[in-house]
């Protein structure tokens, strides 16, 4: 099992997007997924047919790990539209202060999700858009991130600041974990300034960038809307031909960086 976070310092990135239909293009070749949403906005939920107010949710589960009990995440895995969800709910906001007094807080997510390591291929960890505990406990039980970043300047700044965290957190607690990619979104190759963020990019993070851009495609949120993938909502738009395509580098990248080790 492979544990992945999409995670970026800047909302509206597109991690949600991409958390999504990139689990629903690794079902599509046969790979077992689980998708965890970390955002207390409950986003991901949403966008997978599910209510804000979802009981029982992650964060019921959090607390019962802050409390000593035995939180079992396979009790509450929902399946929506094919896709298999730990949901959140707007409570989960209440876990950042709540998990600031408890001992091994960093740890937490790491041991609810040992447990489903024979059951999953990947679990795909969709983080909030700030360095807050939730995000630490993300990237402290994971072995790679993906970073999606909107093709602009502005996110260029956002993702400057959680490398800084990034490399602390790699530095002082998860020594395993490795950047998998930096994705662009929202992307169109016809626009010069999004040509310029990828040049700037692929100069300023030599071998991160993903060749695979997620083309600005209208499908995606669409999808969303309707409370699907992007697969089962039109699997002949772009948008599914990008997550294909993204799918299959994110595949060859674990293959080469595991050699490597």
């Amino acid at each position: 099992m492979k544990t992945i976070s999409l995670a970026i310092q800047k909302g509206g990135s597109g991690k949600t997007t991409t958390a999504i239909n990139l689990a629903a293009a690794l079902q599509q070749m046969g790979k077992t997924v689980l998708l965890v949403d970390l955002d207390p906005q409950a986003n991901l939920t949403q966008a997978l047919g599910l209510g804000d107010d979802v009981e029982p949710s992650l964060y019921h589960l959090l607390r019962q790990e802050m409390e000593g009990q035995t939180a079992r995440l396979a009790d509450i895995v929902q399946t929506c539209g094919g896709l298999r969800l730990v949901p959140a709910s707007l409570e989960l906001a209440g876990a950042e202060l709540e998990l600031v007094s408890v001992y091994g807080r960093e740890q937490l997510l790491r041991r609810m999700l040992e447990p489903l390591q024979a059951e999953y291929d990947y679990i795909l960890l969709d983080c909030p858009p700030a360095i807050g505990l939730l995000t630490v406990n993300a990237l402290v039980a994971s072995d790679y991130v993906i970073m999606p970043v909107q093709a602009e300047f502005l996110p260029l700044k956002g993702l400057q600041s959680f490398k800084r965290h990034f490399d602390l957190i790699q530095r002082t607690l998860n020594r395993r974990m490795e950047i998998l990619g930096l994705l662009l979104s929202r992307y169109d190759p016809r626009k010069k300034m999004h040509q310029q963020i990828r040049e700037e990019l692929d100069a300023g993070y030599p071998g991160w960038l993903f060749d695979t851009y997620i083309r600005t495609n209208i499908t995606l949120a669409q999808a969303q809307a309707a409370g699907q993938d992007v697969f089962a909502f039109e699997p002949a738009s772009n948008g599914a031909e990008d997550y294909m395509f993204l799918a299959n580098e994110v595949l060859k990248r674990l293959v080469s960086l595991e050699r490597s080790l």
